[in-house]
């Protein structure tokens, strides 16, 4: 376009209302009730179901908490007792306790033997000689090449194993091959074996000459695992306390 002179005039742009920004799309989304997603699926154990019947992760906490503490009220109380009483009479005796366990069972006999050898470490008092078998890496690979998967804790005892000491397997499924070859070789050395379990309980609970029992269907290792640390937490916590409380 020109102008009367003759000199061209800028087409002028057309002007673009400005949009308003979309409140909507700022706000973040609510992750959807898995109630009304999977209405029609039918749950497979506990904790699917405590999932399933939970609109939030704070709905799921609260149902996972409440199976728990119903796993609790079925625990043999007196079991518990006598494993601690089993504990520190190996340590009045100068007897080793040796934790065993695959997975998520061999943290928890880690845990468990940091925790009576450190957490229930009391000064002037004879200390609890604990230890695990499922830590040293290096020799569980040796020995799992050399001799097979099954035979990685039994051959440890056959080297460090003396009669009274206790030998603790922890398994969910109270079925793990390697645990209750050792759990045999102890009972024939003379050692007190303990068996923490989960599921039906398996061999190990039929095999243990003493067990605490986690009563919960097939496959919930989650719930297993998690009472199985803290019996180590309210194991070991009392047994300190108790011998604090002689030496005051």
């Amino acid at each position: 376009m020109k102008s009367q002179s003759g000199s061209q005039i800028p087409n002028p742009k057309p002007r673009i209302p400005k949009r308003k920004p979309n409140v909507k799309s700022q706000i973040p989304k609510k992750i959807p009730n898995p109630k009304f997603q999977i209405s029609n699926t039918q749950w497979q154990n506990n904790v699917e179901k405590a999932f399933l019947e939970a609109g939030s992760c704070a709905e799921y906490a609260r149902n996972y908490f409440h199976y728990l503490s119903e796993l609790f009220q079925k625990i043999d109380r007196r079991a518990i007792q006598k494993v601690a009483v089993l504990f520190d009479e190996a340590r009045r005796g100068g007897k080793q306790i040796i934790f065993m366990g695959n997975g998520g069972s061999a943290a928890t006999a880690s845990h468990f033997a940091n925790d009576l050898a450190k957490g229930a470490r009391v000064k002037d008092k004879a200390p609890f000689k604990a230890l695990s078998i499922a830590d040293n890496v290096s020799l569980i690979t040796a020995l799992a090449n050399d001799d097979g998967y099954e035979s990685i804790f039994v051959e440890q005892l056959r080297n460090i194993l003396n009669a009274g000491d206790v030998v603790v397997g922890i398994s969910a499924s109270g079925n793990s091959p390697n645990v209750l070859k050792a759990i045999e070789y102890a009972n024939e050395r003379g050692a007190v074996t303990v068996g923490l379990t989960g599921f039906s309980g398996g061999r190990l609970k039929e095999i243990a000459r003493q067990y605490v029992h986690v009563v919960t269907p097939k496959g919930e290792y989650g719930p297993v695992e998690d009472i199985h640390m803290i019996l180590d937490h309210l194991v070991t916590t009392y047994l300190r306390m108790t011998l604090e409380r002689e030496g005051r």
